[in-house]
């Protein structure tokens, strides 16, 4: 799953900084890898790629700060 999103983020949102790689623990805004408008796109990604809802309240940077933390929300969600 990890690898799911770390690719979309390096092919869709970074197209345009090549070489730029993502590790699962980069603080994807806080670092400028991703932007507000860029984050969007990522959360619909999210749900339409995993066929899910991400309700108004679990968009908070807790769940999204990083990869690794978007993964452990997701498995989190499964297992509900």
């Amino acid at each position: 799953m990890r690898q799911v999103l770390i690719d979309y983020i390096e092919e869709q949102l970074l197209s345009g900084r090549s070489g730029i790689k993502v590790a699962a623990e980069d603080d994807l805004m806080g670092s400028g890898l991703i932007d507000s408008m860029g984050m969007m796109r990522f959360v619909r990604f999210i749900e339409d790629h995993f066929e899910i809802t991400i309700p108004p309240e679990d968009l908070v940077i807790e769940n999204f700060m990083t990869v690794e933390d978007i993964d452990n929300y997701l498995k989190g969600r499964k297992s509900a």
